[in-house]
């Protein structure tokens, strides 16, 4: 039998959970997943990935679900989708992409008390049976390298 290490994924599952909100509290500039903030909202990596480049679009306001939004969150959420979708078509040259929201825990929220919109970028066989088997996903990349990859795309928009 083969085994597939995957140990990020156990800090995951037994690591402390932090205090209060995950996007709120510093804990996301202090791990630099920060990659670009916005006027009303920012873009993050996702610090346990479905896969490399998954990247996160979420409001400053500590708010849960997509009718609590304005109008300038709500445009800008989408402005900065489009930024992910095309950074990581330049930086990764993926397949395809899943961008979606998951609103109340029955529909998947890991973070249920604060809104975000997933930016997954997807390749023609980056998933298979460990998912749905083993309970493992894995991830081609370590996740400073895709950072740091990324970060270079996101400086370069700044500086126009």
């Amino acid at each position: 039998m083969d085994s597939i290490m995957a140990p990020g994924r156990m800090e995951y599952i037994t690591g402390k959970k932090p205090d209060g909100c995950v996007f709120c509290g510093g804990s996301a500039r202090e791990e630099d997943l920060v990659l670009y903030e916005g006027k009303s909202c920012y873009i993050m990596m996702n610090k346990y990935p479905y896969t490399s480049g998954h990247l996160l679009v979420i409001p400053f306001r500590h708010i849960c679900d997509i009718e609590e939004t304005n109008a300038e969150e709500k445009m800008e959420m989408m402005q900065l989708t489009d930024i992910c979708v095309r950074t990581l078509k330049k930086a990764f040259t993926p397949e395809g992409f899943n961008i979606g929201l998951n609103l109340g825990k029955a529909a998947g929220a890991g973070v249920e008390d604060h809104l975000h919109i997933h930016v997954v970028p997807r390749w023609l066989g980056d998933t298979n049976f460990t998912t749905v088997l083993g309970e493992v996903r894995v991830i081609p990349e370590d996740i400073i390298m895709t950072r740091n990859t990324l970060l270079q795309y996101f400086q370069r928009r700044e500086e126009r």
